[in-house]
């Protein structure tokens, strides 16, 4: 297990723009405000959406395209740092109208509306190449 003990130096309500991708403007932000480490929340609604599986025995992403609206009932990610850039860690639950849910590593979806909170730390956190795992780990 690898943690540290971290101190909040900041934090964020952010009202995303309709029309522009959920994830960058959360790594937007992270850019904007020199957010190396945090931790965030989310929810709203949006147009169409990318998640994608990790197969762990192939070690390798499976996308997964949703062109429809749908509900962001939950998204909870971290910011660290990957290759030199902000990079938004980013998990959500999304609703169809009937109450379906689908889920998962959310790559792109397009806002229509979307509401963040953003808590920044006193560290940084930086993702490399982890053997094992074959992910982007925090070093």
């Amino acid at each position: 297990m690898n943690y540290r003990e971290v101190e909040t130096v900041g934090e964020y309500l952010v009202r995303l723009e309709n029309g522009r991708d959920w994830r960058a403007q959360v790594e937007e932000l992270a850019d904007e405000a020199n957010i190396t480490a945090g931790w965030f929340v989310g929810l709203g609604a949006v147009q169409d959406a990318t998640v994608w599986y990790y197969h762990q025995d192939a070690g390798e992403y499976e996308p997964v395209e949703f062109d429809e609206h749908l509900e962001v009932a939950s998204c909870v990610g971290n910011l660290s740092e990957l290759d030199g850039e902000p990079f938004a860690h980013t998990h959500a639950v999304l609703s169809r109208p009937d109450g379906e849910s689908v889920a998962g590593h959310l790559d792109e979806a397009t806002v229509f509306a979307g509401e963040v909170y953003v808590k920044a730390f006193d560290t940084d956190l930086v993702r490399e190449h982890d053997a094992v795992t074959d992910l982007d780990l925090w070093l």
